[in-house]
Order: C-alpha cells, then sequence, then structure tokens
C-alpha cells in the first residue's frame, strides 16, 4: 500500500496507537528534507523517529500558527496578497480534512509539520514552501505545543472546579454528620464528614491554582525564533504573539527552541493533583471497606469479581490511586531527558509531547470519575455513629482538666490513666464513676459527664479553619468563593 489512513482524534498515546509498522510497504518517495541524504533511511530507524502517531494532535494549533505566520510573512512582504490567500486556503482545506478524519498520512510524513506542508504543497503547488521561509520546526514544534498545553489547561481546570465544587456542594448538604477523623490510621478525633471533605477540597484548590498559573508560563510565544539564532527577515512577533493570542514574546531565541520548563511544570503540577487525588481515593477505600462501612461506591464506578460473587470492588478508586504513580514516572522521565541537553534543540525532546499528552489524556478522565464517585457514592451514617466510641473523647478530658487549671502535659497524663483504668476495669471511658476519676484527680467534678457528648466535643473546634459547624459554614463559603474567583 502507498498511503495509510489514521483518524485525527487518536487514542491517548500507547492505547489504540496505529502501527507504524503498516506503512514501512509505502512506496519509496522523496523526503520532504531529503536534500542533504542520498538513500533509505533504515526502516526501523524510520518507525523510531516518526512521532506522527503521538504529535497528529497537534495538527490542528500547528495550522493556525502556520496561518499566522503566512501573514507575518505578507506584512514583511515575502509573500504578495495572492500567494497568502493561496495559502491560507490550502490550509483550510487540510483542517478540514484533520477534522473529518479524511486526511492522509504519507510514508515519508515523519511528523505533523511535515505532513501539512507536504499536503499543502500538494494542494496549491510550489508556493506552499514559501511559508516556511525563516521558520524552523524548532520553532514551529515548540509554539504548537505551547498553544495545544494553554487549551489543555483550560479543559483540565473546568474539570478540576467542577470536583471541587461538587465536594464542596456535598459537604454543604451533608454537615450534620459526625465521623472519628484518624492519625496513623487510629480513631483520634470526631470531626464532620463535611470537613473530611473540604480537606480535600482545599488541596484541590492549591492545584488549581498551579494549574492557573502554570498556565500563564505556558503563554509566552515562541514563533519567530527560528532554529536558535532568531528570524533575520524581519519578521512581526509583536503581530505574531496578537494573532496567536499569547500574553508575551519569549526573550531569548535560544531559550525559546529548547525550553521545556513549562512541559515539566504542568506534569509536576498534574503530579501533585493525581497524588491529592490519590489520597481521596485511598480513604474513601478504606471507609468503604466491610470493616469501616461508612460509604458505599455507586454500582457504575465498581466491579466485582471473577471468583466470588459477593465482591463489590472500587476499581474507579484504585485505578486512580494507580495512575499517579504512572503520572509521576512520565514526569520523572521527562526530567531524566532534559537532564543532559545541550543547547538548543535535540531529537530527545520529541519525548515531551507523548509524555504530557498521555499524561494530559490521563488526568483529564481521572477528574471526571472522580467527581462521579463523589456525587453518587452513599455515606452510611449509622456506622460512622457507631465508631464514635467514647475514648475517642480523651483529649477533651484532658481539655476539661486544662479549664479547671491543670497544666496541659499534667492534663495529658490524667487523660491517659484514665483511659487505662477504663481498659482494666473492661469498660468504655463514660462509664468510669466520678470516684474512679477522682483517684486520678481532685479536678474531676460531676460536670465531667458533659465531656463525653460528641456533637459538644466537635462544637468546641470554632476557631478558623475547625470542625465546628460555624466555622465548616465558613470554610464552605472560602470555598465558593475561591472558585468564583478563579472561574473569573
Amino acid at each position: 500500500m502507498g498511503q495509510c489512513r489514521w483518524p485525527h482524534k487518536s487514542s491517548p498515546p500507547g492505547l489504540g496507537k496505529p502501527s507504524i509498522s503498516l506503512c514501512f510497504a509505502a512506496k519509496q518517495g522523496e523526503k520532504l528534507l531529503g536534500g542533504r541524504f542520498v538513500g533509505s533511511t533504515d526502516p526501523i530507524m524510520e518507525a523510531l523517529n516518526s512521532s506522527i502517531a503521538v504529535d497528529q494532535r497537534l495538527s490542528e494549533v500547528d495550522i493556525i500558527g502556520s496561518k499566522a505566520y503566512a501573514k507575518a510573512l505578507e506584512k514583511t512582504g515575502l509573500l504578495t496578497k495572492a500567494e497568502l490567500e493561496k495559502i491560507l486556503g490550502g490550509l483550510d482545506k487540510i483542517s478540514e480534512e484533520w477534522s473529518k478524519g479524511s486526511f492522509v498520512v504519507s510514508k515519508n510524513d515523519e511528523d505533523v509539520h511535515t505532513a501539512n506542508e507536504r499536503r499543502l504543497k500538494e494542494l496549491i503547488g510550489d508556493v506552499a514552501g514559501k511559508l516556511h521561509t525563516g521558520r524552523s520546526r524548532n520553532d514551529q514544534v515548540v509554539t504548537d505545543l505551547r498553544m495545544l498545553l494553554r487549551n489543555s489547561c483550560s479543559v483540565l481546570s473546568t474539570h478540576l472546579v467542577q470536583l471541587i465544587k461538587t465536594l464542596v456542594e456535598r459537604a454543604s448538604s451533608e454537615i450534620e454528620v459526625i465521623l472519628p477523623g484518624y492519625t496513623h490510621l487510629q480513631r483520634a478525633q470526631p470531626v464532620r464528614w463535611s470537613h473530611f471533605l473540604l480537606s480535600h477540597a482545599v488541596a484541590l484548590t492549591r492545584d488549581s491554582e498551579r494549574l492557573g498559573e502554570v498556565k500563564k508560563r505556558i503563554n509566552v510565544l515562541p514563533l519567530g525564533s527560528g532554529a536558535l539564532a532568531g528570524n533575520p527577515l524581519g519578521i512581526d512577533r509583536e503581530l505574531l504573539r496578537k494573532e496567536l493570542e499569547f500574553a508575551s514574546i519569549s526573550i531569548n531565541s535560544m531559550d525559546a527552541a529548547s525550553d521545556r520548563d513549562f512541559v515539566v511544570e504542568l506534569l509536576s503540577v498534574l503530579s501533585l493533583l493525581m497524588i491529592h487525588l490519590s489520597q481521596l481515593s485511598e480513604d474513601l477505600i478504606i471507609y468503604g471497606t466491610k470493616e469501616f462501612g461508612f460509604i458505599t461506591l455507586a454500582d457504575a464506578y465498581s466491579t466485582g469479581s471473577s471468583l466470588m460473587p459477593q465482591k463489590k470492588n472500587p476499581d474507579s478508586l484504585e485505578l486512580i490511586r494507580g495512575k499517579a504513580g504512572v503520572v509521576i514516572g512520565r514526569t520523572t522521565g521527562l526530567l531524566v531527558v532534559l537532564k543532559g541537553l545541550p543547547r538548543t534543540y535535540n531529537k530527545d525532546l520529541q519525548e515531551d509531547k507523548e509524555a504530557v499528552l498521555d499524561v494530559i489524556d490521563t488526568v483529564s478522565a481521572v477528574l471526571q470519575v472522580a467527581t462521579g464517585v463523589i456525587s453518587t457514592l452513599q455515606i452510611n451514617k449509622e456506622a460512622m455513629e457507631k465508631a464514635l466510641t467514647p475514648e475517642i473523647l480523651a483529649t477533651d478530658l484532658a481539655n476539661y482538666l486544662v479549664r479547671k487549671g491543670m497544666p496541659f502535659r499534667q492534663a495529658h497524663v490524667a487523660a491517659g490513666k484514665a483511659v487505662h483504668l477504663a481498659e482494666s476495669k473492661v469498660i468504655t471511658i463514660n462509664h468510669l464513676s466520678l470516684e474512679d476519676l477522682k483517684t486520678i484527680s481532685p479536678l474531676f467534678g460531676s460536670d465531667v459527664s458533659q465531656v463525653f457528648n460528641i456533637v459538644n466535643s466537635v462544637e468546641q473546634y470554632t476557631s478558623p479553619g475547625g470542625t465546628a459547624k460555624s466555622s465548616v459554614l465558613v470554610q464552605i463559603e472560602q470555598l465558593k468563593e475561591l472558585l468564583k474567583k478563579q472561574k473569573e
């Protein structure tokens, strides 16, 4: 076969990727950039060198960038108005082919940029060759990547904000529910279920802020930097900036061609986001076990066992937890690629796109699944209340003595002795008699019984950030305000 068709909207890198080897039988033709070389490239090298299976996702932004560059060439007088119109018309046709899935990829198209250039020549003839005047694939590809990642940040931000909003809405509607809070996976102090949900929402708002910050650093125009030395033809980079809606122009052409800090930053931000989602998943996995029984996942986000009919597995949450490791691995992998590169462009940089596009696809899916999980899970108030055993109020017992004038370190020891005494008597701490407590400290009085009230316990934490209802309501409003600002 002489050509192979690949759809425009490819699967995530590594999933359903078209086999490059299917194109090896293509008829040998002249390479677009082959003037310097004699003979054909080794087919395995051809496959290793080719990136179009991944970077065809840049097709639309590549066309947008090329149209802007054509306008800049026309302004310098390097294109006539007629030539500009011809090029723009050809690029529009190519864009239509990509969107319809009818673009035909040739064997010699090593990447989307050469594919578009080759197709443009087929459509409009030799005038297509003028489009690359003064432009290198080095500044072309990094411009395309910045545009794509800029758009991806907006999509990811939308999904992330929706997840945060879902957590906040759930916290608002279930504010009266109380469960144990844990440290070291041991029951520690009673907290509101809403307080738990908001703890994860707050962490995610930091991720949302970081996503907005990295988008600002992505939004810098490298086009016009050439291969590394700049553009010698008087290209108006300000025109390019306005056409492509960048906020600023790169300062140094060598840095612009080789800079992938923005990719690493985005991967790092998304890695931290995935860590937060993994932590949320771990909490819910534990809470969903029969041993805890605090929550039940919807069937839509669970699977069964191939052997044990009774099983309902939290695969959605386990996949999120597992994907966090994959995303972190992608980030680490690109850092290792970059750490030894000399200035400026090196082919190693081809690895950036598969890494970041795979991560974007993964995080986009994970955020939507996480939102679905949170919005559909059921809570078991009875199981949560049952877990609120009296010893969880031992800190409150110490605070009772503090209010009576005892130094906290002594009060801590006294409360510990009360716990031990209850254990030795095989009773719960709230069933110790006043006489029992007075053997520990004469400061205990009849009012000590008020300590053993779960609602009273959570309601004493009224300081900002606390688990009292008034404090949680303030947190909800703070998060709503943050979401409003980020949306603006």
